[in-house]
């Protein structure tokens, strides 16, 4: 169909039309005033200082999210090395309590106590030989008396 032009907001069509573009075609267009157009004129040119400090701004952002980037991958990094060090520990860990597992399963006290009085001449410790001695933490100790070389 063809549309009729009239100065009505009727539509001769079967097509439904956009209700901004009816007011539009209503209001008749108003005149901006000088000091407007002027304003929109200033907005629309950047000076060079502006410019200069949105490129500053801009190389400033890129900056800190290459360093932000740059430590969270070596962060990654390092917890995957954490990660694969403590994965090893607990390996050496369990091969270990294994070998001593082992060791312990094979010492017989008895043929050791045989060969150390038998053979080497050892005696157990007199009365004034043995010092007892109480350590604050859970360390270990290590005796060694200089005295006797």
């Amino acid at each position: 169909m063809a549309q009729r032009r009239s100065n009505t907001p009727y539509i001769y069509d079967n097509t439904a039309r956009d209700l901004q573009i009816r007011r539009q075609m209503e209001e008749p267009r108003r005149q901006l005033s000088h000091e407007t157009r002027k304003n929109r004129e200033k907005a629309r040119h950047m000076s060079i200082g502006y410019v200069t400090f949105l490129m500053v701004a801009l190389v400033a952002c890129a900056f800190f999210l290459v360093n932000y980037i740059q430590m969270q991958s070596e962060l990654t990094a390092r917890i995957t090395e954490v990660s694969r060090m403590e994965s090893e520990l607990n390996s050496l860990k369990l091969a270990n309590d294994e070998e001593y597992s082992r060791i312990t399963s094979n010492i017989n006290l008895e043929e050791i106590k045989r060969i150390a009085i038998g053979e080497l001449g050892m005696t157990y410790a007199a009365e004034g030989q043995v010092i007892p001695y109480e350590s604050n933490s859970n360390d270990y100790m290590r005796q060694a008396d200089n005295s006797q070389n």
